[in-house]
């Protein structure tokens, strides 16, 4: 059995953003998959690059979503240069709107605390509902003001998906799909992980497997204390480009083919991920209170897919203590931290160690 450098366990966002960043490096790596029937978040994301709003209560996650935000241009650039696939990347900047004086209250007290933390290159500015008027004309009369920033974007998760695995490929990694890990073991200065259909070996191994990493990391060590998280969304029919969605929102979008994708819903009801008409309903209320002309266009599409969840809501990230060479990543932001993975975590684990700013990200942090 060959060894490698790298097995990634995990082929969704999470897995092929550190996989190809770490084939970027010259390293030999595995993705491991167990295929499209796995709970495949990457395929139920809303697409925001977003900044905004993160790490209220753990300023260095805060850091980190900008720092991704920053590397991603370049990130988009190749790989639809290297692969011809446009990831319809766009940062224009992005705007949180509020239904409410009291929602509006609570949202300005979160973005004044973040620049009491950052200072002014935060950037995100609170506005009234004239100043919106002035950048999204045609907003409901329930709009009552929100913020911006202008390091906020978005981006297609499917062709990220597509072109991160194009060129992972195209660099020499190897990907195996209907391969679930199922048993993971140190073999001498090795890991070997085992599926129902194949051996692997290789001398690290990244646990990137969504909501399947919490059983994978009792076999390497590793306490992964994620759980679902439900979230719904309903996309319509195409439309022509309209400059009052030139830039995202929250809860609206939309996308390059013109559809306009709308959300969300936090549901803590365990692994199901049927949709329900009530949230729909509640989602589609939402969506015409705040853009009117919504309401003449017909949904076509809704699924549900399941987040992935840490108790804080910020990443985890860590190396094995008692198997060096077995790594954890985790987070409900896979699209938005797809530069960071690819370009500051992946070099760490091709070292073997993470950066000392890293452990803040440890699950050590819930052992209190």
């Amino acid at each position: 059995m060959k060894s490698v450098d790298t097995i990634v366990v995990g082929g969704g966002l999470v897995g092929a953003a550190v996989a190809y960043g770490l084939v970027r490096l010259g390293q030999t790596v595995e993705i491991i998959d167990e295929g499209d029937i796995a709970f495949r978040a990457s395929r139920g994301n809303f697409g925001l690059v977003w900044f905004q709003g993160k790490g209220s209560d753990m300023p260095e996650y805060s850091r980190w979503t900008r720092g991704s935000t920053e590397v991603w241009p370049d990130l988009a650039e190749d790989l639809r240069a290297e692969t011809g696939v446009d990831v319809n990347y766009f940062k224009k900047g992005g705007v949180h709107l509020c239904l409410s004086d009291e929602a509006l209250e609570t949202h300005s007290d979160l973005i004044r605390r973040m620049h009491n933390i950052h200072g002014p290159e935060y950037g995100a500015r609170i506005l009234d509902r004239k100043q919106l008027d002035d950048i999204l004309p045609g907003l409901g009369n329930d709009v009552v003001g929100g913020s911006w920033s202008p390091h906020d974007g978005h981006a297609s998760p499917l062709y990220l998906l597509r072109a991160l695995h194009s060129r992972f490929q195209q660099l020499g990694g190897v990907y195996h799909s209907g391969a679930r890990a199922e048993f993971i073991e140190r073999d001498g200065n090795d890991f070997v992980v085992r599926t129902p259909v194949s051996t692997h070996r290789a001398n690290k191994v990244v646990l990137a497997a969504g909501l399947g990493n919490r059983p994978l990391g009792k076999m390497v060590g590793l306490n992964v204390p994620v759980n679902p998280l439900k979230g719904q969304i309903l996309v319509t029919e195409r439309a022509a480009p309209t400059a009052t969605l030139s830039i995202p929102t929250t809860f609206v979008r939309q996308a390059a083919e013109g559809s306009f994708l709308l959300g969300d819903s936090h549901e803590d009801v365990g692994f199901d991920t049927s949709s329900k008409s009530a949230i729909m309903a509640d989602i589609a209320d939402r969506a015409i209170r705040t853009f009117p002309f919504l309401k003449d266009l017909r949904v076509v599409r809704s699924w549900a897919a399941l987040r992935v969840m840490t108790p804080d809501g910020c990443p985890i990230y860590e190396q094995s203590e008692t198997h060096p060479g077995a790594f954890t990543v985790n987070c409900h932001s896979g699209v938005t931290l797809a530069g960071a993975h690819a370009m500051n975590l992946a070099p760490m684990i091709a070292a073997g160690h993470l950066e000392d700013y890293m452990s803040v990200f440890s699950a050590e942090r819930f052992n209190v």
